[in-house]
Order: structure tokens, then C-alpha cells, then sequence
């Protein structure tokens, strides 16, 4: 049942929040885009090397 809850919370936030972000006026340049995406293969790599070490000391 819980399980349940979760889709239907997570199919209303979609259905929220998607069009708000469609009618938003926000956009990014390329450099903006080029910056931002410098950083998230390192984050991704720290990211899973701290979860490496949690599920190895527990």
C-alpha cells in the first residue's frame, strides 16, 4: 500500500510541476550548460564512492 502512495504522490508532483516548468521563463546558454556540466561527473564519482564506503562500514 505504501508503495501505492508513492507513485500517486510522485504522478501528482509531476503532473504539477512539469507545466509550471514549461511556462517558465528560465533558460540556460550553453556556457551556462558547458559549467554546469563540468561538475557532475565528478559529483556523480564522489557520489558513489561515499556510498561504497557507507555500505562497507555498516
Amino acid at each position: 500500500m505504501t508503495v501505492l502512495i508513492i507513485l500517486g504522490v510522485l504522478f501528482i508532483a509531476l503532473v504539477i510541476i512539469v507545466p509550471l516548468i514549461e511556462r517558465s521563463k528560465f533558460r540556460m546558454s550553453n556556457e551556462q550548460m558547458g559549467k554546469l556540466g563540468r561538475w557532475i561527473l565528478p559529483l556523480v564519482v564522489i557520489m558513489v564512492i561515499i556510498q561504497l564506503v557507507m555500505h562497507y562500514v555498516n
